[in-house]
């Protein structure tokens, strides 16, 4: 089979055979990861679609794929939509859609492993006033049919040292076994791949851009746990780090181990499937819906941790600037060899792990859709247009990167200036800004848009995302965006947290317009404050193209906060360059000239 229309109908004819008039097809892991392996990229497979998040429904008659406004272009270009009607969540959920298509009394298949418990308490009140009924499947009807899968990988599991970590695994495992007790119970569930490999300072390569282990785990309340892992992932070594307290049992004894506990188990509904939910049910253990006890921990990170970051954004600051400096000295081919270009400058440390996730390399009208990913199809050369914007980032032994910067081509518009420095005057403001502790991420966005809103204008993405350490470039809790109710917007910003500060703006079919710095959440206690204050330190460090800025627009506070920030990017890298590269980046560290700041 190698058309998308013969694994349909494959499907189709599968679900038949096990009696289901439908089957849900979602984008996610058993551990409801945002990126996922190869192995289980069953919507990418079955439709087409490279997304990093949609669901499939395919019923005898119909079919439909549910992505977010991220995505509502590339789908299309994607997925047939003679196969696949397009809907767009959370405007058009799974459930209403299979209400209003399903035949009455349908039963329609779902795997317990891919599936939240909240998914399917809020489907089925629906689904129930048209008999429709949902059934977990024992195995995947997908990889019935899909006859070249990857294997899971078994890549081994690798040890990071307390010299990146801060912070042994057993001290780490003490804090969860002392959250347990604190709960009243007597052992913790760890599901999210990150958390598991925070817990135990492990990291590894099973997917694509976060360098985490295929893994379970249950810790107990006197600090011992088990890990459910491929045996042939743990060497000797990582046994001797993991200690004789952590044993190690085959991935697929997580579900008999869930069966045999006993006591108040304590598990996060969030990154805990319908699965280890039926397994606990199967057994006599009581269960308590708590945030994973790794989470803030794991967001609040520790002095050796920030120390990490810094270094490794400076090191991928310089790489940024001779990527930079390439592209006005002899500009890329296309998009794809620019991105191809920027991980070459990346390797050249010797360091890079991965990147952090696939680079945004856009050009002209492809620089508007935010979340764009440049295909051979797709992608467009830099002649003749105005505009670049590079969203990119690198996994590193002492951090995560992630930054964005846009840069003239040509002569940009008086459009595009104006644009570039609305963007730019709420980028300041959220860098520069002072805030009460207990202060939450939704609380900042305003300062980041409001010099579009002023002039009408606005961008349709969040402000800002956490990002681990050497671990995912979106973690949570913390967020920084509009969207009231939103996951981590809520979330109160504490000391040793980082997140992106990336406002942006997009003009369809014409230009886009973004930058992004990473900054550290710090405490900010100056003479004569009445209460504990926090503020942001900005730790990427990379030119911000002074070409397609619109001086008069800048108060001369953002001037200062502008060159201050130039000052401190050409100390930092300045000796990691030389040649033409070196002088580059001192001229694009100048000052704003003179007569920009007597107009402010």
């Amino acid at each position: 089979m190698t058309s998308h229309a013969d694994r349909l109908a494959a499907l189709r004819q599968t679900l038949k055979a096990e009696g289901l008039d439908g089957f849900i097809v979602p984008l996610t892991d058993e551990h409801m990861s945002e990126y996922v392996g190869g192995y289980a990229q069953r919507l990418g497979w079955l439709t087409g679609f490279q997304g990093s998040a949609g669901t499939a429904v395919v019923l005898a008659d119909a079919a439909a794929i549910f992505v977010d406004g991220r995505y509502t272009i590339q789908v299309r270009s994607q997925v047939d939509g003679g196969l696949y009607q397009y809907r767009s969540v959370p405007s058009e959920p799974v459930a209403g859609w299979l209400a209003e298509t399903a035949p009455a009394g349908a039963r329609i298949g779902y795997d317990p492993w891919l599936t939240t418990r909240a998914f399917l308490r809020g489907a089925e009140s629906q689904l129930a006033r048209k008999g429709i009924s949902l059934v977990a499947v024992k195995s995947n009807p997908v990889d019935a049919v899909w006859a070249d899968r990857p294997e899971p990988p078994l890549t081994p599991a690798e040890i990071l040292g307390a010299e990146f970590t801060g912070r042994s695994s057993a001290d780490k495992r003490a804090a969860i076994a002392a959250e347990a007790k604190k709960a009243g119970a007597g052992a913790v569930i760890l599901s999210a791949l990150d958390s598991i490999a925070w817990a135990f300072n492990i990291r590894g390569h099973d997917i694509s851009r976060t360098p985490v282990v295929r893994a379970f785990a249950i810790v107990r309340d006197d600090g011992s746990a088990t890990l459910f892992t491929a045996p042939a992932k743990i060497s000797a070594e990582v046994q001797a780090h993991l200690g004789p307290d952590v044993a190690v049992q085959p991935y697929e004894a997580f579900g008999p181990a869930l069966e045999a506990l006993e006591g108040k188990v304590l598990l996060d509904p969030s990154s805990s499937v319908a699965a280890i939910y039926e397994a606990l049910g199967r057994g006599r253990a009581s269960l308590i819906e708590a945030r994973d006890p790794t989470t803030l921990p794991k967001s609040a990170k520790n002095p050796v941790e920030l120390d990490g970051m810094r270094a490794a954004h400076v090191r991928d600051g310089a790489a940024i600037s001779k990527f930079l400096h390439s592209v006005d000295a002899k500009p890329p081919v296309d998009e794809i060899d620019a991105s191809d270009r920027l991980e070459a400058f990346r390797r050249e440390s010797n360091l890079l792990k991965d990147l952090s996730f696939d680079s945004i390399s856009a050009v002209g009208p492809n620089a508007a859709l935010p979340h764009y990913r440049s295909e051979p199809e797709s992608k467009r050369a830099f002649a003749g247009e105005a505009i670049y914007l590079i969203d990119s980032g690198g996994q590193y032994p002492d951090g995560t990167t992630d930054i964005t910067r846009t840069v003239a081509l040509g002569t940009p518009t008086a459009e595009m200036k104006d644009r570039y420095t609305r963007v730019l005057k709420g980028h300041i403001a959220l860098a520069m800004a002072r805030f009460p502790r207990g202060t939450r991420g939704g609380q900042l966005d305003i300062l980041a848009r409001q010099f579009l809103w002023s002039a009408g204008l606005d961008y349709a993405h969040g402000t800002g995302h956490g990002v681990g350490h050497f671990l995912g470039v979106h973690e949570g809790p913390q967020r920084i965006a509009a969207a009231v109710g939103a996951p981590g917007v809520d979330e109160v910003l504490l000391p040793g947290m980082v997140l992106s500060n990336e406002p942006g703006f997009y003009k369809a079919g014409e230009y886009g317009i973004r930058i992004e710095n990473l900054v550290i959440v710090t405490e900010d206690s100056r003479p004569g404050d009445e209460q504990p204050m926090l503020a942001f330190e900005t730790i990427t460090l990379a030119p911000i193209d002074q070409r397609l800025i619109e001086p008069a627009l800048l108060t001369a506070a953002e001037i200062d906060w502008l060159d201050s920030y130039h000052a401190r990017v050409r100390a930092a890298l300045e000796p990691q360059l030389d040649g033409p590269a070196r002088d580059w980046l001192i001229a694009a560290t100048d000052p704003l000239p003179k007569a920009a700041r007597e107009a402010a």
